[in-house]
């Protein structure tokens, strides 16, 4: 059964920086994407970013490109995300998630199966 915990979230001020952290259990693919979305209040989620394992590519939504930093440790099935130079608007509940093997990663939401239970990130202004 696959699984995937994320942790790491918290509060900050505008400007702080947070590591998030996504321990991925249940299934073994040698080429897969993973990614972050988030989910503010009253708001559709969003996608954030995507690994491909593949070729260790990445991809970042505009509004975080620069300021997030998407990476893996395969030895440790683990997947973070390194956030830097946050503002209030990044306020919202981050989810990992995972795709089956495809030929290319979907970054929309039809594009992941798995998807953990989300940790909470609040920055203050």
């Amino acid at each position: 059964q696959v699984q995937l915990v994320e942790s790491g979230g918290g509060s900050v001020q505008a400007g702080g920086s947070l590591r998030l952290s996504c321990a991925a259990s249940g299934y073994t693919y040698s080429r897969n994407c993973l990614g972050w979305f988030r989910q503010a209040p009253g708001k559709e989620r969003e996608w954030v970013a995507t690994f491909a394992t593949g070729d260790s590519s990445t991809a970042y939504a505009a509004s975080v490109k620069g300021r997030f930093s998407i990476s893996q440790d395969n030895a440790k099935n683990t997947l973070y995300l390194e956030m830097n130079s946050l503002k209030p608007e990044d306020t919202a509940m981050y989810y990992c998630a995972s795709a089956r093997p495809r030929h290319y990663c979907d970054n929309s939401i039809r594009g992941f199966d798995y998807w953990g239970q989300g940790t909470q990130v609040t920055v203050s202004s």
